[in-house]
């Protein structure tokens, strides 16, 4: 029998498990429009896997007379309570999650958003897929840098030099950056987000979940391996 070498999967979480984007750019519309702002879709997906605060600021410089932390708790407050009431999952992602589950493989979630989104996510997900996450309310660096991932390789008891045995997805560049520059092996998840990746630091692409299972991720984990031992 074959030893799985697939240690986890650490998952981003707008555009990757959910379709939250949309509800992000409607959030922010809203809220430019209303307090003397300008902001459109071009606009909001500029912004797309950076910090709440980052698109808070560009919607100041495109008018919105409001503060950072009055337009970054509008914007959290907005789209938690829309996914309070439905996660909007993106299609295959929670089958996935339950055959990664099944199998005891765990699964991380490594998020720019606030804690209390991060733990509506993980509530809603299926039973035993989560083995914890890494949010924007932790105290460390914010992707691109790798610490959120390095952080989320520690949950799951994988050290620096382990981190090619876990699966990272992403959709964003600066999400990507951040994965790739972890050590993980880094898919790029190009069916739910509106921006370019294709020249981002990814080992790998896919566009949606169709066809994607253990053996698909396991296969990753060990041409990446290959590839490093050169």
């Amino acid at each position: 029998m074959t030893t799985m070498l697939l240690k986890a999967v650490l998952w981003d979480l707008d555009g990757t498990l959910i379709d939250s984007e949309p509800i992000w750019h409607e959030a922010e519309t809203q809220i430019a429009l209303a307090h003397g702002g300008q902001w459109n879709e071009e606009l909001a997906w500029s912004d797309s896997g950076k910090p709440v605060t980052s698109a808070a600021q560009h919607m100041i410089d495109m008018g919105t007379q409001l503060t950072v932390d009055e337009i970054a708790n509008a914007l959290v407050e907005y789209v938690y309570q829309r996914e309070m009431e439905r996660m909007p999952w993106v299609e295959g992602a929670e089958d996935v999650l339950r055959q990664l589950a099944k199998e005891g493989i765990p699964s991380v979630l490594v998020t720019a958003s606030p804690r209390k989104m991060a733990q509506n996510l993980v509530d809603q997900a299926p039973q035993g897929a989560f083995a914890g996450f890494v949010c924007g309310s932790d105290d460390l660096p914010k992707k691109p840098d790798p610490a959120p991932y390095l952080a989320a390789g520690r949950v799951v008891g994988a050290e620096p030099r382990n981190m090619p045995t876990c699966i990272a997805i992403e959709d964003s560049i600066s999400g990507l950056m951040s994965a790739a520059a972890s050590g993980a092996t880094t898919i790029a998840q190009t069916g739910f987000n509106g921006t370019d990746v294709s020249d981002g630091p990814q080992f790998a692409s896919i566009s949606g979940y169709a066809g994607l299972g253990v053996d698909e991720l396991e296969h990753y984990v060990r041409l990446r391996l290959r590839k490093l031992e050169g």
